[in-house]
This record gives C-alpha cells, sequence and structure tokens, in this order.
C-alpha cells in the first residue's frame, strides 16, 4: 500500500477527496467511536497531503427518513463527476443507489446488517457497488466478505490508532471500574449490573461514561435495575478531553459487557494507559484487546449474554492480588506494541492513492 500523502507515479501530487460524514460528527455530547475515527482520518489526511472536502449531512442514520436521504444524494450528485469520494457506511447505508452511482470507497465501521438485518440490502447494494471497502478490523472485512460475497481484493482494513496516554499505575484493591460506553442494549450494561449485583459484598465502585440518550427506555429499565446498589453504580453521562482523563486517572479496570463489538477502540485506549480489560468475547474485540509480546492476555475474556461468568471474572480481579499483578504488567506490555492514528491513515491513504493511480483523467 501507499502511504498517504506520497506522490504515486502517474498521480497528481495534489490530491482531492471528498468525505461524507455523519452530521454529527464532532458534536461532543455523542461521541462516538465511529465520528472519532472519522475525524482523526480527516485530519491525518489532510496532515499528510490531501486535500479533503467535508460534507457532512444530518439524518438519522442508517433510517435518514426521506429528507435526509434526499440531502444526501443531491450532494452527491453536485460533486465532480470524476470526485473521488469516501463515504461513511453508516450514512451511505441511508440512501445506497445514490452512494453505488458514485462508486465511492465506503468506510466500514461495523456490519450493520448482522445488528439490524432489515438495512442488509442497502448494505449488499452499497459495498458490491463501491471502488473499495475499508473495515476497521480484520474480524469486520471477513464477515461483510462472508456475508456479502465481496471481492476480498477490494476489501481492506486500517484499525483504529491510539493517541499515547499518561499511564495509569492502578490502585491497590483495584476496586475502581469504568465502563466507557453509549448506553443502549448493545452494549451490554444490563448484563454488566446483574454481574456487579452478584458482588456486593465486595469493595467497588463502578462509573458508566457515555451518551444515554440512545435508548431512554432502556435508561430507565437500568437504572431500575441498578437502584439496589445505590452510588456504587454510576451514570455519568458523556466526558470528552481533561473531565474524561480524569476519569481515566482513577480507573483500575475497564469493563465492557457489549453484546457485539466490530473492534473495541475503548479497549485500546484503556492499554495505552496501561489499564487492563475485562471484556465480552466477541467479534473483532479480541484483536482490539490483543496480546502481550510474550503472548499473554492484558485482560480477561468472557463469553457475552452471560452476567455469571461476568461476575465470576471480576470477582476474580478484586480478590486475586497476583491475577491484577499479572494482567497489568500484560497491559503495559501491550501498550507498548499499540500503534497511533497516522498508520491508521496511511492505510487508507494508501487505498485512495491506488484507485487515483488507476483511474484515466475525467473518468468517474
Amino acid at each position: 500500500m501507499t502511504p498517504a500523502g506520497t506522490a504515486t507515479s502517474g498521480a497528481p501530487t495534489a490530491r482531492t477527496v471528498h468525505v461524507v460524514l455523519p452530521g454529527g460528527v464532532d458534536d461532543p455530547a455523542n461521541p462516538s467511536g465511529g465520528n472519532h475515527y472519522d475525524r482523526r482520518v480527516c485530519d491525518g489526511l489532510t496532515a499528510s497531503g490531501w486535500t479533503v472536502r467535508e460534507h457532512a449531512v444530518t439524518g438519522t442514520w442508517p433510517h435518514p427518513g426521506r429528507d435526509a436521504a434526499a440531502e444526501l444524494a443531491a450532494t452527491l450528485a453536485a460533486l465532480p463527476a470524476d470526485a473521488l469520494v469516501l463515504a461513511d457506511g453508516l450514512v451511505a447505508l441511508g440512501a445506497p443507489e445514490a452512494v453505488a452511482a458514485r462508486r465511492a470507497i465506503v468506510l466500514a465501521h461495523m456490519v450493520f446488517g448482522d445488528a439490524d438485518p432489515g438495512v442488509a440490502p442497502a448494505e449488499r447494494t452499497t459495498l458490491r457497488a463501491a471502488a473499495a471497502v475499508v473495515t476497521t478490523s480484520s474480524w469486520c472485512r471477513t464477515r461483510l466478505i462472508d456475508r456479502y460475497g465481496l471481492r476480498p481484493d477490494l476489501v481492506h482494513f486500517a484499525s483504529p490508532g491510539v493517541d499515547a496516554a499518561q499511564l495509569v499505575p492502578g490502585g491497590i484493591g483495584g476496586d475502581r471500574l469504568l465502563c466507557l460506553a453509549a448506553v443502549a442494549p448493545h452494549k451490554g450494561h444490563d448484563v454488566l449490573v446483574t454481574a456487579l449485583s452478584e458482588l456486593a459484598g465486595l469493595d467497588w465502585h463502578c462509573c458508566c461514561v457515555g451518551p444515554t440518550d440512545r435508548d431512554p427506555g432502556f435508561v430507565r429499565r437500568l437504572r431500575h435495575a441498578a437502584a439496589p446498589l445505590a452510588d456504587r453504580f454510576v451514570l455519568l453521562g458523556p466526558r470528552t478531553g481533561p473531565a474524561l482523563d480524569e476519569i481515566w486517572a482513577r480507573t483500575d479496570l475497564l469493563v465492557l459487557a457489549t453484546r457485539g463489538e466490530s473492534y473495541g477502540m475503548v479497549v485500546a485506549e484503556a492499554l495505552a494507559r496501561g489499564i487492563p480489560v475485562l471484556a465480552t468475547e466477541v467479534q473483532g474485540l479480541p484483536e482490539a484487546l490483543g496480546h502481550a509480546p510474550d503472548g499473554s492476555l492484558p485482560g480477561l475474556l468472557v463469553p457475552p449474554e452471560d452476567p455469571v461468568a461476568f461476575a465470576a471474572a471480576l470477582r476474580r480481579w478484586l480478590t486475586e492480588p497476583d491475577l491484577r499483578t499479572a494482567l497489568r504488567r500484560a497491559a503495559l506490555a501491550r501498550r507498548s506494541t499499540l500503534t497511533g492514528w497516522d498508520r491508521t491513515t496511511a492505510e487508507i491513504g494508501g487505498v485512495l492513492a491506488s484507485l487515483v493511480a488507476d483511474r484515466p483523467p475525467g473518468a468517474r
């Protein structure tokens, strides 16, 4: 792959890519891994020599409604005929025919058809017509190829990067737990509460950081289930920047009972601070957790939808000092192997550059 910003034989030095993004990509009240990935890639491409034209389209993607879908189609139609287009997969599914006609490169953050079978036809149409597909994990790449019969040579993956962060040494008892995820059914907060309820006799405090407006009914049920835990289980809402850094600095263990995760950027963010992880062994999450150079796991993985297994693993963490020491050592070693966003940008820039090199002047 040609690194982003590197001149490719036969291609102009100055290259332009039009990036189609969800309208709330920079909304601090609704942070998400997908939005953060999009922003870092756009900024990285710009820094590496690409001219990036952003087109943020407001809508409830991937079910945008008629007006938002029409706005997206009009945005795409207004671009030059030979424009190089990189479209966020969440938005692309809202107007599959328009995206297919443009022959865009689709950035697939997840397999939406698995989570919502109703969007599978749109996902199939969009991805099969794409000039290329970029996924955020090797797992997601394999799953999309298998589900939709995509050409493997047109499907790439560019794992999320992670920023260097201050090392967190961890407390003696390991009792400060953090769940960093949108409070919604697919993130498994209900499984987490059930598991924590089995550990009421142990010392712990669980702080949940993330938007609470995605599914108000789920949040109400969660608060009711967690009521016996009183102030030991707290929903803080979204936090970013220095406020989130302060929470990380008080964290001993990241807990994530998710039901599905194409990669798990928050796992890498924990490891960048030397913080071990307790999470479900689902989809691409083990890929994000990875291994220390000696092969050890920097965390514990349990089956999804299993609060008993989650509680048992958490009990071990809270009651076995030797286990905490071993996992912290593995997390610290894994920290040294993490890669930055420059590598992510280089992978995507390489896909874009290869398409520029293969496209004759004036061709769509």
